[in-house]
């Protein structure tokens, strides 16, 4: 997948099904540096309608997607926006917090997790983050995550100690030339060690990855 060109906007589309809503939003990202709102959707089957339009020209990096609303919720279009639209990454913000709510918006691909209360400069450094493909999380949603419990699954994946570094430096946000910086390989080698990382903790991003190793307690 494809980051935003370095130096050039970070076009979002807004998705919440509540208009004075999208317009605050709006109105907080559109004033950032860098940041350019391009669409407007007031539920996910909207916003997969806008998206076939909007993703040729101007283009879209980040859809910023509220999750409970009618017709098509956020979980499930969050999943149909990484299928169909896979350079397109995806930034929850809402409300709730429960685990409920989310691990399955995680799972289905996003990259990120922020809430409605978050402080404006978190929301606009989490819509760059998020557009560059760094994993986002509010920190309560962060501590939920840390503090999933179960026991492991007999069938739990063995990660080497070099993957567990790996995915450690990611959960931090750490990109992956920062990763191969601190850890002194090279950027194709990390990049070998996250698709070993999906592929054993059955996700397909980074952002699902550190969920499930949170769920899974494998970051201590």
């Amino acid at each position: 997948m494809t980051a935003p060109t370095p130096g050039a906007s970070v076009r979002v589309l807004l998705v919440d099904d509540h208009p004075v809503v999208r317009d605050g939003l709006r109105g907080v990202l559109d004033s950032a540096s860098g940041v350019d709102v391009v669409g407007e959707a007031g539920d996910g089957t909207e916003a997969l309608a806008r998206l076939t339009v909007l993703v040729e020209d101007p283009g879209v990096d980040l859809v910023l997607m509220d999750l409970r609303m009618p017709r098509m919720g956020g979980v499930e279009a969050i999943g149909q926006v990484r299928e169909r639209f896979p350079t397109v990454r995806v930034l929850v913000l809402t409300t709730y917090d429960a685990d409920r709510d989310v691990l399955p918006a995680i799972e289905a691909g996003a990259t990120g997790y922020l809430l409605k209360d978050s402080p404006r400069d978190v929301l606009v450094d989490g819509v760059r983050a998020a557009a560059a493909g760094r994993p986002v999380l509010a920190p309560s949603v962060a501590g939920k995550l840390m503090g999933l419990v179960g026991a492991p699954a007999a069938d739990e994946p063995v990660l080497s100690p070099r993957e567990l570094e790996v995915l450690r430096l990611v959960a931090s946000g750490a990109t992956n030339r920062s990763a191969a910086r601190q850890l002194f390989i090279s950027e194709a080698t990390v990049k070998t060690h996250l698709l070993h990382l999906y592929e054993k903790l059955g996700v397909r991003d980074r952002a699902a990855a550190v969920a499930v190793a949170y769920e899974r307690r494998l970051l201590g």
